[in-house]
């Protein structure tokens, strides 16, 4: 079902909108690989993220940055398939959010990318198939700065040609909706597929 909203751009966040979020199976292969027990991974997995995001550190040096916190010795080769397994578990999609995008391409709405991610999602993204989707693909890295700073969206609206007010924004955190909503842009928090659907097909007959 074509999705029409003119007028508009929507912006969609990737992680756990678009993507599903990492299953058991790949937070587990992620530990196993660590060797590092679960909650301390994780508290030294998020603390340091930003960084990646914001493009000020890479990926060696993020995860020597979480060994030396951890306490704990990774070779090069286990930094390498510490990347694999923590990146290739963002790249499963939730298939009724991808029908939501063909449905709004299909229905001549604008659609562009903003995500909180690192260089090396880059072209995945833009070589992906659903890249096809996507009028511009924004990712933060890239930009040097992150989610909720407003200076992002207004970077975002500024590139694509609109005022924050033409903007239509997802994105799974509240602390990201409520920094786009403190710029006049019409923001949804993400909690599924469906309740995502009703909100644009609203907007679509409004």
């Amino acid at each position: 079902m074509a999705l029409s909203i003119l007028g508009r751009v929507v912006v969609f966040d990737y992680g756990e909108v678009i993507s599903r979020s990492p299953s058991e199976r790949d937070r587990a292969d992620l530990l196993e690989i660590a060797g590092v027990p679960d909650a301390a991974f994780w508290q030294s997995y998020w603390k340091h993220r930003d960084g990646l995001d914001q493009g000020t550190t890479s990926i060696v040096e993020y995860w020597r940055t979480m060994a030396a916190e951890l306490g704990v010795t990774w070779t090069e080769s286990t930094i390498q398939e510490l990347w694999v397994a923590d990146f290739t578990g963002w790249l499963s999609v939730d298939p009724a959010v991808f029908d939501i995008l063909s449905d709004l391409h299909a229905g001549g709405t604008r659609i562009a990318l903003l995500s909180n991610a690192g260089f090396d999602f880059a072209s995945p993204f833009r070589y992906s198939p659903m890249a096809r989707f996507f009028e511009r693909m924004f990712i933060s890295a890239e930009m040097l700065m992150v989610k909720p700073n407003a200076e992002i969206y207004l970077e975002v609206a500024t590139e694509l040609g609109i005022s924050p007010a033409e903007m239509v924004f997802i994105d799974n955190k509240q602390v990201n909706v409520a920094g786009a909503e403190a710029l006049g842009i019409t923001a949804h928090l993400f909690v599924g597929a469906q309740n995502l659907r009703t909100f644009l097909t609203e907007l679509a007959v409004a």
